[in-house]
């Protein structure tokens, strides 16, 4: 029996909302483990400073484990052959995995703290494995799909957008939903968290699910060969502005350490997690904007005069924020704020590069590899929050901060140079490797 359905072809619009509201779906989960987990495990698991060094390096080595089999599963998407493709398969079978392990995360047993910390660890290292399976083929999706440049940055750009308002709608709404489901309570307890998170995580990745059921790829399973492990490493080896994209972001890492730490800055510095709203907020706003004002930008100047700009404006801004302190919640908000608007400008960029990288060695060596390359996207986001939370951690205990620990000012500045002026110098290093990326518009 032969089912029309599957042979139909979602227009190009549809595939692009399908996309889009996919983003959003997982941006939406991925925000709410890596900007709340420290503050469950802080305030609601109540692990002790010796147990956040722990989590710590928990959370680092599994980032830095999953970034290194990022490549792998690229690779073995680029040489998967099925009825629906080689990166559509992934998305399908993912998804649940997703949701179920983002909600143990939050799930932390009331036990002794080793026993916790290897529940955490088991949890954390079996999450990211899933969530490396569902992001890679995501973002080789998008460049299967759209295989115009143009339109294809249109469509980053709006999942750039949108994956921003992803972040500001659990960085605003998680903690009163995780309240409100704190059920025969006046105060957020563990529970509520739990639920709140299942919840979320459930309707995060339904919506993920879309972009299996409502896009296509352009490249057929049968129009390219089937490629070795040694074709595609060594054609990602070859491809020397993907790699100074990657060098690039890397040393960015710093951008990412406000939304790994900032919840738990703002309890510090404001006793409120509820808070980081405004700060949540403020990022965000600049991140939506940046992001639908990137593909405008880049019709007048090129990729790298972009990225590189916003590196150093970023790093000015970051310096500026240090000195004007946190004193004040409204200067900060704007320091935020702008920030947020090179961030969001560096995200669209940076995708937009790696995807021109991918259309370029097709044409020089006719060989395409969007898993193995798109891998490297995902690679060093994972790399780049892995150093940010790694840093942060180290600065938490260097301030020897824990749920019941008492806030002196010397801590709070302590933990306020991890948000400044590691940032700056991580943007001035991010800039180099980027002036030396030569392809073209």
């Amino acid at each position: 029996m032969t089912f029309t359905a599957a042979v139909r072809v979602p227009s190009r619009g549809t595939q692009r909302i399908s996309l889009v509201v996919a983003g959003f779906g997982q941006n939406i989960v991925l925000t709410t483990v890596m900007t709340f987990i420290l503050v469950y495990l802080l305030q609601y698991a109540h692990i002790s400073t010796q147990g956040m060094a722990v989590v710590t390096a928990i959370i680092t080595a599994a980032k830095i484990f999953d970034a290194v089999t990022d490549p792998v599963m690229g690779s073995s998407i680029d040489m998967t052959r099925s009825r629906w493709g080689k990166l559509r398969p992934y998305i399908l079978f993912s998804a649940l995995p997703v949701a179920v392990l983002s909600t143990l995360l939050f799930a932390v047993p009331d036990a002794a703290e080793p026993a916790q910390l290897v529940f955490f660890g088991v949890c954390y290292f079996l999450w990211g494995i899933a969530y490396t399976v569902c992001d890679v083929p995501y973002w080789g999706l998008i460049g299967s799909a759209f295989p115009e440049a143009a339109y294809r940055t249109r469509v980053i750009s709006d999942v750039r957008a949108f994956g921003a308002i992803a972040l500001g709608l659990a960085t605003l709404g998680m903690p009163w939903l995780a309240r409100l489901l704190s059920l025969g309570s006046d105060e957020t307890t563990g529970t509520g968290w739990t639920l709140a998170v299942g919840v979320i995580s459930v309707l995060g990745m339904g919506l993920f699910l879309l972009a299996f059921t409502n896009t296509r790829e352009t490249h057929t399973p049968g129009a390219q060969e089937r490629l070795t492990f040694r074709q595609l490493f060594g054609t990602l080896m070859r491809n020397t502005p993907l790699l100074l994209v990657l060098l690039g972001s890397v040393l960015g890492f710093g951008r990412f350490i406000v939304q790994a730490g900032g919840a738990v800055f703002v309890v510090i510095a404001y006793d409120d997690e509820v808070a980081f709203t405004l700060i949540g907020a403020a990022i965000i706003g600049g991140m939506v904007i940046a992001s639908f004002l990137t593909p405008v930008l880049l019709k007048g100047m090129s990729a790298r005069t972009l990225v590189v700009a916003s590196s150093v404006i970023g790093a000015v801004l970051y310096l500026a924020m240090f000195f004007a302190g946190f004193a004040d919640i409204l200067v900060l908000l704007a320091f935020i704020f702008l920030t947020g608007l090179t961030l969001g400008i560096f995200l669209v960029v940076q995708a937009t590069m790696i995807a021109d990288a991918v259309d370029d060695v097709e044409r020089r060596t006719g060989l395409r590899n969007d898993g193995i390359s798109f891998s490297s996207l995902t690679f060093v986001s994972k790399i780049m929050n892995a150093l940010a939370v790694l840093v942060f951690g180290v600065f938490i205990v260097i301030a020897g901060y824990d749920a019941a620990a008492t806030v002196t000012p010397e801590m709070q500045q302590t933990v306020f140079v991890s948000l400044t002026l590691v940032p700056a110098v991580s943007c001035l290093l991010s800039a180099v490797p980027f002036l030396f990326y030569r392809l073209g518009r």
